[in-house]
């Protein structure tokens, strides 16, 4: 296939693409059904006090999956510096691309294969896999942002990945919704298997839509020629890359702030549903109806903040979105499951997470490209930003899971994320203007 030039729409439609493919997991698995279903399945086999036998231990369910999830992160966050290093070495960040893909699709259609206690360990193990696959090649897809578009594209075009991802996963999410609320629909009686087979139309959906974006995204886009100790040369490039962070000051500040709003953005993504589940009494339907809110309004609000941003800039635009996150978080402190019409605040809240979601996501991807120096390390330098985000969530994970057990209540941990939005607000005071960043 002939190869397509930086800037060309071709080339940054494959690569959105890959959104529209791999959405569909922390949507539908880190998000939607799996978290419910697997409070669920908790629920059905836990003692009178709550809790599940795991490893020879007591554990409370929601902490035991906010520490499995804190181990895939640190995992990840372990492993993918070295990786890109490698990749950017050896230019093969679409094997690695590929590689993790892989492994993130059929793990997360083993957990079809959860449906007791007895398999509890096989949905640990596969949360964790799941989560490594994804997380891992999400640096090699970032990585592509700064090679497939130019500066004065990147916002627009993250925006655009993010809406691709978005529309794709909310179109699976409503089939799901309908497979899980009407399961005599299609024939099925076993009330695990419709929320099961969501998780193998996940894996398929995220690996056969992959396979458009492969068609078209580069390899080895600067022709590296490794030689044999590329490995040993891959921690070389990682510790050029690490030394250099020091000489640029708007980038080291960007990824503190970065790190202190992943920890609240990331934490609140992943637990919604739970604290929704166990903290507000809500039923799956309305949960999964106020996570498919989220995505729809996520949409627009993608579009509108990427506009904002051109006008306003990069950095004023994050800080708003900041102010609104951590405000959100102060409305969630106050909801009690016996306020009347608690689910429709519930529906507000998902509305305006959503609107801030996608401008928060896509903004910080493409502030941290313009801020990139001149390099063809691009995946090396990607993976700091991702390690940066999967140490937030571990200490997002650790902080809620601890608050949970210190307390016996979600509400004081989804308050303390409230204090990373506003020292992530202040750090970015600290970022001064250039001429794409603002």
């Amino acid at each position: 296939m002939k190869k397509l030039e930086r800037g060309s729409k071709k080339l940054i439609n494959a690569w959105a693409f890959y959104d529209w493919a791999n959405s569909v997991y922390p949507l539908v698995i880190s998000t939607a059904v799996f978290p419910i279903y697997y409070s669920s399945m908790a629920n059905s086999f836990a003692n009178v006090e709550g809790d599940i036998s795991f490893l020879g231990a007591l554990w409370d369910p929601t902490v035991l999956y906010d520490y499995t999830l804190a181990i895939s992160f640190l995992m990840v966050a372990f492993f993918s510096p070295i990786l890109s290093g490698i990749a950017d070495y050896t230019g093969n960040k679409l094997k690695f691309l590929k590689g993790f893909c892989l492994l993130g699709s059929l793990s997360v259609m083993s957990l079809y294969f959860f449906n007791s206690e007895s398999t509890l360990w096989l949905a640990l193990l596969c949360t964790v896999f799941a989560s490594i696959g994804f997380w891992g090649s999400i640096v090699f897809y970032n990585a592509y942002l700064p090679e497939v578009a130019f500066p004065e594209q990147q916002d627009k075009v993250s925006a655009k990945g993010f809406i691709y991802g978005y529309a794709g996963s909310v179109l699976l999410l409503i089939f799901s919704l309908i497979l899980v609320q009407k399961p005599d629909w299609f024939g099925i009686t076993d009330p695990t298997l419709a929320p099961r087979i969501t998780f193998v139309l996940v894996g398929l959906w995220w690996f056969g839509f992959a396979q458009i974006a492969y068609r078209r995204l580069p390899n080895n886009v600067f022709n590296h020629k490794p030689e044999k100790d590329y490995i040993w040369k891959g921690f070389l490039e990682l510790r050029m890359v690490l030394k250099s962070l020091s000489q640029h000051t708007r980038l080291k500040y960007f990824l503190i702030a970065f790190f202190f709003l992943s920890v609240g953005v990331q934490t609140i993504i992943l637990m919604a549903g739970i604290f929704g589940s166990e903290e507000l009494g809500l039923p799956t339907l309305n949960l999964i109806l106020t996570i498919l809110i989220v995505q729809i309004v996520a949409i627009p609000g993608a579009y509108l903040f990427s506009r904002l941003s051109e006008k306003i800039g990069n950095l004023t635009t994050l800080k708003i979105t900041l102010l609104i996150w951590g405000g959100v978080c102060f409305i969630a402190f106050i909801l009690d499951k016996n306020q009347p019409n608690v689910d429709y605040y519930f529906y507000v809240m998902g509305v305006v997470l959503g609107f801030v979601l996608g401008a928060t996501q896509s903004l910080t991807r493409s502030t941290y490209s313009k801020l990139l120096p001149e390099t063809h390390d691009h995946a090396t330098y990607f993976s700091f930003y991702d390690v940066t985000e999967k140490i937030a969530i571990v200490l997002g994970m650790i902080i809620f899971g601890l608050l949970i057990s210190i307390t016996g209540s979600m509400q004081y941990s989804v308050l303390a994320l409230a204090f990373f939005f506003m020292v992530a607000f202040v750090v970015l005071y600290k970022i001064k203007r250039t001429t794409h960043v603002y």
